[in-house]
């Protein structure tokens, strides 16, 4: 067997790998690549290999930095099934779409400065035919239901707690008279986290791939991270300001408007607006909505007694562009949720723009921002930031809450390594940019696992 890493290795986006065995070969996601816009084009639009050598696609979840690409793979020539739960293909039903679409329009808004510079067009990656074709070629498998995706390759999903309909991707391999099992654990969510079920231990296991989003941090308590959520809300309508989340369309904005939810059914906060921003946020909500067996105990507790934490009479879901200007004409304090999570994309950039240079406002950041984002340079507090390719001056108050992150902090992923160790013989680390997958290596080597590898960008491994 042989592992190719083609994403996401001493980086954190553009999610790909390949499972070579029996001359079966098998891609593991197809995410998008974000960072440097040069860099992530040339990333995105040429795959390192051919689309048509590909078997079979087997799909971990539906966040875009792991399904993002999957079009423009279409597009390219591949045309056989791509293997996810149900859930993620749902999800990836709304998302992609929504990718082409917002694709589509910032090419549009960028072209007319390109045209006044005498540069060519840019063009998107690919359109919705593109992504009507890729949906067609999903299969949904459930939870725990073992599925061969090659004549000796049987698939597995668990549950990986990390969003809705995520799956630990568990891969029962024939060669050469051998078994080997092998585990990618990318990306593995967390215990006690709102709304879903935690993840499942697999046991087993041979050899993993695994995330270090989280390699070398541990994140704050939930329970903290709520009382301190107040004192920001608290603090920001006192100055008469704007909090501006940039959130994920899919889990973390579900997350947020629950916690709020739950602050103000406390009395912790007053029960002012929140707008959540986001064509695809609300069609990710009501597909929530459509899988409650993923949902925890509490959530479903608290939807059977009509207390609907995602349709509140305090949140208002936005699609129309003419109502998403008329938030930037609001004078009081609110709240406005809106995509992309980086900053990178979408209505956000809008929002941003209208309010970072506003010192009574605050902008929450709730999840990881990758190097090279806008959303880091704001986590970084930089003094100036160019949003649409202009200069801006932050002066807004930044509040970074981590604990919100869907990702296993440090503690949690060497507490899954060391519960597989008895049969575990080698663990590949990827997904975390450099130092932490370097910290959590060291980490799994302390449990006593030696065989530890971070693979560079194109490294091939065979087992």
């Amino acid at each position: 067997m042989k592992i190719t890493f083609l994403g996401a290795t001493k980086s954190v986006t553009g999610s790909m790998h390949i499972i070579e065995s029996n001359g079966n070969r098998i891609l593991i996601d197809c995410g998008l690549f974000q960072g440097r816009r040069e860099e992530s084009n040339n990333r995105n639009r040429n795959f390192p290999f051919d689309p048509k050598t590909i078997e079979r696609v087997v799909l971990s979840h539906a966040h875009i930095d792991h399904s993002g690409n999957l079009p423009n793979l279409v597009k390219q020539g591949y045309e056989n099934s791509i293997y996810s739960t149900f859930a993620t293909r749902d999800l990836c039903l709304v998302m992609l779409k929504d990718t082409a679409h917002i694709q589509k329009k910032d090419a549009e808004y960028l072209n007319k400065k390109e045209e006044r510079k005498g540069l060519p067009p840019i063009k998107p990656l690919y359109d919705v035919e593109d992504v009507n074709q890729t949906l067609s070629l999903f299969r949904g498998i459930g939870y725990q239901k073992g599925f061969y995706v090659a004549s000796d390759i049987k698939l597995t999903f668990f549950d990986a707690g990390h969003i809705l309909g995520s799956a630990l991707s568990i891969f029962d391999i024939k060669e050469n008279g051998r078994n080997l099992r092998l585990a990618y654990i990318v990306d593995l969510g967390r215990k006690n986290l709102p709304i879903l079920k935690d993840p499942e231990m697999v046991k087993g296991i041979q050899f993993m791939i695994i995330e270090s989003t989280y390699g070398n941090r541990v994140h704050e308590n939930l329970s903290e991270t709520e009382i301190r959520l107040a004192q920001v809300v608290n603090e920001t309508i006192e100055r008469g300001g704007k909090i501006i989340i940039p959130a994920f369309s899919l889990g973390r904005t579900q997350e947020v408007v629950y916690c709020l939810h739950k602050l103000q059914n406390q009395g912790k906060i007053p029960h002012l607006k929140i707008f959540v921003d986001s064509p695809l946020s609300v069609n990710v909500t009501e597909i929530f909505e459509l899988h409650p067996d993923c949902f925890d105990k509490e959530t479903n507790q608290m939807i059977a007694q009509n207390d609907n934490p995602f349709g509140t009479r305090d949140v208002t879901y936005i699609k129309d562009v003419e109502e998403s200007k008329k938030l930037s004409q609001i004078n009081q304090p609110c709240i406005i949720i809106s995509a992309s999570g980086m900053c990178e994309t979408g209505r956000i950039l809008h929002h941003l723009k209208n309010n970072i240079g506003d010192s009574k406002n605050t902008i929450m950041v709730v999840g990881f921002m990758a190097k090279d984002t806008l959303g880091r340079r704001i986590v970084e507090r930089q003094k100036k930031v160019k949003i649409f390719g202009e200069e801006q001056r932050l002066k807004a108050r930044v509040e970074v809450f981590d604990a919100f992150s869907a990702h296993a902090d440090r503690n949690e992923l060497l507490e899954y390594v060391d519960n597989t160790k008895d049969s575990l013989q080698g663990v590949f680390v990827v997904h975390g940019e450099e130092k932490q997958s370097q910290a959590l290596a060291e980490g799994i080597k302390g449990l006593g696992i030696q065989n530890v590898l971070i693979p560079d960008f194109g490294e091939e491994v065979t087992i």
